[in-house]
């Protein structure tokens, strides 16, 4: 597969004293490569000078070195917990980080899971990099050779006081009446790990284009970073801002123009592609007769965005349909989630979408948020009918997710919905006999994700024992059963809304809006819950 690939930068030789890297994607190569983050942060470590840098997969890796000096992890998905804990062990290493021997690699670890709540996986790491990669992964690199030749403990000391670096054995943790505080053991170490953020005009591209991956044959551009809409649930855009969008002329234009001289398939990343200030620049860019055979495809985008010139690009350029996220067909739910969209618009993107030739209409939703009534699920339901009514050829396509708390958000401290599965099955029985294709989420998932999310250190065992049944939700229930005692319920870590003044897990790391800013936002979603439950009754 590796053979493959068409390779967009200059691979450096390295030399024979280079620093011997092993960096992971916690899943196969067909998924991995088609991970943004992972080919940027490769690209990044492989470009640093006095650095070897070797692949691995779940099913095939790049020659790796006899004795690696660090293993690194590009982690997005939670369910990747047991292929994490898998790979580790597989290159021989101990999987308890505090039991790990000198000459034993460090590991580390980064990506959008980690730094939102790295705790539940602290007892398995050495260090984590929390945030953009762009500044980080060069200096920690720099920083690790001139300590290369020093004991365990000294490496991670000097890594500690790089900002962004968290080393979690610096830090003891206290518990104590439900609560959790974490303290640096030396005076030298932070209290507080800051994200680290990249201010760079130029942000990332495809690294690779191989016909091998999900996406057969793309090279992926990132048009924008963050999202300035703040829906209050959203990991992405509270844990990565501020919005940042990428220079046009720049760098996103010298970006496209590079990956589509090897291949014609283009996709357009972000949360909010379509909040870049010259997107219609981009898109008249992209419309013109020379870029005929380009196949474009877009992420999500806002629903108002949705032009005719945008969707008759789309069209004309290969997509079959087009995603946009709605939440709800409650416009009470999207003001208390602040999703600023109403039904109308959602209606005229509809009917734009169908009358540019796309086949498609994508949305995605929740059940299960906070501050839900029945209400708002039987209005998702109506709005759905009508729009299928109202654009009968079109395919409508309506993925459906429980809420899952995320740390660094407004409704970080809410637990998931235990009747988030019934709301699933009867929306599925609503819909289904309308012609919309109804893709829920399953439930379960949603739990242990949650529990991932929000869970603190003691979760560690609970990942350790559970995959060993399998990944399901029985066996996380097993696993809580056989340390009952040691921790709290799962329960506590995914039902539980958790009390405003209580110590989270993640107090430690800053990211993102402040403590003050979240529960500022809290307060006025829950304003606005009261409002909408009292119109009701």
């Amino acid at each position: 597969m590796f053979a493959d690939e068409i390779r967009l930068f200059d691979l450096p030789t390295g030399g024979a004293d280079a620093v011997p890297v092993v960096f992971a994607f916690p899943n196969t190569y067909d998924i991995g490569i088609t991970s943004l983050g992972y080919q940027v942060v490769w690209r990044l470590l492989a470009c640093c000078p006095g650095v070897r840098v070797a692949r691995l997969f779940t099913d095939i890796h790049e020659p790796l070195p006899a004795r690696p000096e660090l293993l690194g992890f590009s982690f997005s998905w939670e369910l990747d917990y047991g292929n994490v804990l898998d790979l580790i062990e597989k290159q021989r290493l101990t999987l308890w980080a505090s039991e790990r021997g000198e000459d034993e690699p460090l590991v580390f670890g980064g990506g959008p899971v980690f730094t939102a709540n790295p705790e539940p996986f602290a007892p398995f790491f050495d260090f984590f990099l929390m945030g953009d990669g762009e500044e980080l992964i060069p200096e920690v690199m720099a920083t690790y050779q001139t300590v290369r030749t020093a004991g365990r403990s000294e490496k991670l000391r000097r890594l500690a006081r790089i900002p962004g670096v968290y080393v979690p054995s610096l830090y003891e943790v206290h518990h104590r009446d439900g609560d959790i505080t974490l303290a640096p053991v030396e005076t030298d170490i932070p209290a507080v790990i800051e994200r680290r953020t990249f201010r760079g005009e130029q942000l990332s591209h495809s690294a690779v284009v191989t016909e091998r991956s999900a996406w057969p044959g793309i090279f992926m551009v990132e048009v924008a970073r963050s999202c300035p809409e703040l829906c209050r649930f959203c990991l992405a855009s509270y844990l990565t801002l501020p919005f940042r969008t990428a220079s046009l002329e720049g760098s996103l234009l010298p970006a496209i123009e590079k990956g589509l001289a090897v291949t014609d398939r283009l996709g357009l990343l972000g949360a909010s592609v379509t909040q870049h200030p010259e997107f219609e620049t981009l898109i008249d860019y992209l419309a013109h007769p020379a870029r005929a055979g380009v196949r474009l495809s877009v992420s999500s985008v806002r629903t108002n965005t949705l032009t005719p010139k945008f969707c008759g690009t789309l069209a004309t350029r290969g997509s079959q349909s087009v995603t946009v996220a709605v939440e709800s067909g409650s416009e009470r739910l999207r003001r208390i989630v602040n999703k600023k969209l109403t039904n109308d618009e959602i209606f005229a993107a509809a009917e734009t979408v169908a009358a540019s030739g796309l086949q498609g209409l994508k949305l995605y939703g929740m059940c299960g948020v906070p501050g839900e009534l029945e209400s708002d699920l039987e209005a998702t339901a109506r709005m759905l009918a009508a729009l299928k009514k109202q654009n009968p050829r079109l395919r409508l396509t309506f993925g459906c997710s429980t809420f899952v708390p995320k740390a660094h958000t407004p409704f970080q401290r809410y637990g998931v919905d235990p009747s988030a599965e019934k709301k699933l099955q009867k929306l599925q029985k609503q819909l289904k006999p309308q012609g919309i294709d109804f893709r829920p989420e399953s439930y379960n998932w949603s739990v242990i994700q949650a529990l991932i999310s929000r869970g603190d250190r003691r979760v560690a065992r609970v990942l350790e024992l559970a995959r060993h049944h399998g990944s399901t939700l029985g066996s996380f229930r097993r696993a809580f059963k056989e340390l009952k005692g040691r921790l709290p319920p799962l329960e506590h870590y995914v039902h539980a809304h958790w009390p405003d003044a209580g110590d989270l897990p993640w107090a430690h790391l800053r990211s993102g809006l402040g403590e003050t800013t979240l529960a500022r936002h809290t307060e006025h979603a829950r304003d606005l819950m009261t409002l909408g439950a009292t119109a009701v009754s």
